[in-house]
Parts: C-alpha cells; structure tokens; sequence
C-alpha cells in the first residue's frame, strides 16, 4: 500500500497544507518578483482542459475571440471615476520606455473595459451591429499586497467577455446567461464544484458597475472563495467613451454593457475544495490523466500488459497515461499519482498477469480491488463517472453542514469566524451590518433570493445573505 506524502495535515496548518500540495504536485512555483507565479506544466495542464472547455460554452452564446493591447494609456482608465478609483491601489504604471520618459504613463491592463470601449465606440455605428460580443483569452496585473499561489498574484491568467447591446434587458439577460449557463454549468459539471449563485452587495460589486452576479465556494476550510463574476455595466463605459449606435427610430443612443471574467484562481479552488491529506483529488471530466496504468515490476511480460491495458482504456475513451518507468520504486511512483489527483490507478504485477486481474485503486472515495482485466475497459468509464457525482455531493455535504441560519449580525460573526458561512436575512444586516462585519474581517458573500435564486434587486423582500471569511 502507498505511503502518505509527506504533507503538512489540513485540520493541522490548512494554508501550509495548501502550499504543500501546490509545491509537491508540481502545480507552479513562485516568480522571481514578488507576487508573481511560475505555472507548471502539470498545473497548466488543468488550465488548458479549463481554458478549452469554457471557451467552446462561451462560443455557443455567439461569443467571438479578439485580443486587445497589454499597455493602456492612463487616461483611459480616468474617463470613469468609479472605476479608477476601484483599481488605483492595484495599478502597475509604466513611465520610461525605451530608455525615455514616456509622455504618457500607460498602465499594465488591470482589466479591459476601457481599451474595449474605446474600440466598441469605432465599431458600433448602428443597431445593425449589436449585440457586439467579444472575450479575450490574456494575463492581467493587479499588484497584490498579500499574495498567494492561484488565490491572488500580481499576475494571473483569465479570460475577460465584453458585451454591447441595444437595450438594458438585452445586457442583463446575456450577464445572467453567462452567469449561470458558462460559469455555473462548467463548475459544477466539470469541476465538480458546488458554488452558490447570488447578486454583489453595493459595497462589493465591480467598480462602475450596476451589478454584479457571483459564483462563491465553500473551501475545506470553510472559507469562501470568489471563482468567478458577470457584470451589468449599464451605460457608465459607454458614456465615458461616447459608445453609441443609431437605432431603429433613427435616434442615437447609448449602448448597454457586460463584462465577466473567471481566472486561474479555479485552480486554487480546485485544490481546497477537492484536496485531502493524500493531496489533489481531480474531477474525472477535468483530468488530464484519468487513468494511469502501472507496472509494478520490470518483466517485460508485465509491461506489455500494461500498454496493451492502456490502449484498451483509451479506446474506450479514457485519458490514459502508461506508467512502466520500472526503474523508479513503485511506492514512489504510486504516492507521485495519487498527491497528482490522478482518478484511478490500474497497478499491474507478475501475480496479477498469472491471474488475468489487475488492482483498481480510486483516488476520490479511496480504496483498491481486483478486477478481470477484460472487465476494465468496460468499468473504468462509469468509475469515473461516479466518482465524478462523488466530488461535487462531498463539497455540497459540507457547505451544508457548515451553513448556520442566523438572526444577529454577532451571531453571523461568530459563525464567519468559526470556520463556517452564515445566512442572514438581508432586512436584519443591511449596509451597515456589513460594515460591521467587514471591521472584523467578514464579508458578505453574495445576496440570494428567499427561494435561492438570484434576486433582481439589493432590497427585495425576503433578500438572504451568505456571510463567510473570505480569500
């Protein structure tokens, strides 16, 4: 039986564990400035299968792939007085190039909404051209003054839609669309991630925006995590940068915007909501290993099987990787897989040629058995199905059990600081019970409607809101 890595227990030092696995699992590294991240390849790996997965869901909305300027000029960013003053803390501004000072200052993209508009203003003439619909795949840079490998870094990979459309109900129903059928959808089917749904308090919503939907996760620690965020824009960009169309009637008008972005924080998320003690555990329909087929010991007779286990699985659809590297210590090998989050090991010795089996081991619910190898080729897939509905059931289970329903704003406290979430109904904290919990380092979350929709309004009666501690 493989050994346990040597990792730092969660219920122990949960932020040193975190590190732990990043660093063992080869996910990334940090940069040699501050705040900056190395990704790995097994780290960038899971974002490609992220990357590739949430880029056809945003393509199926009508979405096209454009790429806008790193640099922007300052003066952008100071057409909208909210939204400069929501970023200034986190800017990183370029003054000499070229061994000169610049005339202008240009700002390293914190995010794209003032570059975009001042190419929407030139490509949007009339309502013919709407809805305009753009994402772009880039890094951004927000100087971070407590950072953390996924969680928060200076810099961080993301993919950034920008929307215009003819009327407001146009761009609020396209932010809730991408709110709940891309983002939710891929987090919950293919991270296996439970996130609640909700609408951003005035105080916490996207500088210059009207509203703002989120995705909150409920960490192992019971710390909530933000994965990701679609915004009603109103007309405030469009204003600043005079973006206007000629509508039907002949009059010009304003355009109404979204903007909504998810990041490689998912993969931080992936590790503190899935992880154990062992290490990573990775949603099946994510993996880039689904299956690793290993050889115990270097018989040629057992390596053979081996690959030939392994073509079967993947042509039964299965992303297979052959492990017959027998000059490395089984044990070693096997504790290497199973901190990777690999879903199933198929281990393959001299005993199990002679008996025509293989041991199954399952990384998500644990434990091992021996199987027919004839059979595997036809169990392995529904494995890894079940394991799938396995993850996302676990991190529901929690969120629930960690939830308090609460009546004060110092019960809520309590509850945050507990290591847990606490629902509060809106009408009892309100702006100024948030404030209060923001003084002790406790936010809200998100609002949801009495029913656990999203709600169309900060004040609608019977308004809950998810209070937690927050990366």
């Amino acid at each position: 039986m493989a050994k346990a890595p040597v990792l730092t227990p969660r219920a122990e030092d949960f932020p040193r564990w975190y590190q732990d696995v990043i660093n063992k699992a080869e996910l990334a590294d940090n940069g040699p400035v501050r705040g900056t991240m190395v990704i790995r390849p097994y780290g960038y790996g899971l974002w490609e299968r992220m990357q590739a997965d949430m880029d056809a869901r945003i393509k199926a909305t009508g979405t096209q792939n454009a790429y806008f300027p790193l640099f922007i000029p300052q003066s952008y960013l100071t057409k909208e007085a909210d939204h400069v003053e929501g970023f200034a803390p986190e800017l990183a501004v370029v003054t000499h190039g070229g061994g000169k000072e610049l005339e202008e200052p240009v700002v390293v993209r914190p995010t794209s909404e003032t570059i975009v508009n001042e190419y929407f203003s030139k490509w949007v003439q009339s309502y013919r051209d709407l809805p305009l619909l753009i994402n772009q795949w880039a890094n951004v840079v927000r100087w971070e003054l407590r950072p953390r490998l996924f969680l928060r870094t200076t810099e961080f990979l993301w993919q950034e839609g920008h929307t215009a459309h003819a009327t407001y109900e146009d761009a609020r129903d396209f932010a809730a669309r991408i709110h709940r059928h891309v983002y939710a959808d891929f987090m919950e089917n293919v991270l296996a991630m439970d996130v609640v749904l909700g609408r951003k308090t005035a105080a916490e919503r996207f500088a210059g925006a009207l509203n703002t939907l989120t995705l909150e996760g409920m960490m192992g620690d019971g710390k909530a995590l933000q994965l990701g965020t679609s915004h009603e824009l109103g007309q405030n960009f469009s204003r600043a940068f005079n973006t206007r169309y000629l509508s039907r009637e002949g009059e010009q008008e304003l355009v109404w915007q979204t903007s909504w972005g998810s990041t490689t924080r998912m993969i931080g998320a992936l590790v503190m909501m899935h992880g154990d003690d062992q290490g990573l555990r990775i949603p099946p329909r994510l993996a880039p290993v689904q299956a690793v087929v290993m050889a115990v010991k270097g018989d040629d007779a057992v390596v053979a099987r081996v690959r030939e286990v392994g073509d079967r699985l993947t042509a039964a659809g299965v992303r297979v990787r052959v492990d017959d590297r027998t000059d490395t210590p089984f044990g070693r090998r096997a504790v290497d897989w199973e901190l990777k989050g690999v879903p199933v090991r198929v281990e393959i010795g001299p005993r199990d040629l002679e008996a025509g089996t293989a041991t199954l081991a399952r990384r998500i619910p644990g434990g091992k058995e021996p199987l027919p190898v004839e059979r595997l080729a036809g169990l392995v897939p529904g494995i890894l199905e079940e394991d799938q509905a396995l993850l996302l059931r676990q991190a529901r289970d929690r969120r629930e059990a960690r939830t308090t329903d609460v009546a004060t704003i110092a019960q809520a406290a309590e509850a945050a600081t507990a290591g847990g979430w606490a629902r509060i109904r809106w009408a009892d904290l309100g702006p100024e019970g948030e404030a209060a919990l923001a003084a002790q380092a406790v936010s809200v979350r998100c609002l949801v409607a009495e029913d656990g929709s999203v709600p169309d309004a900060d004040d609608t009666p019977g308004n809950v809101a998810y209070v937690a501690r927050a990366y």
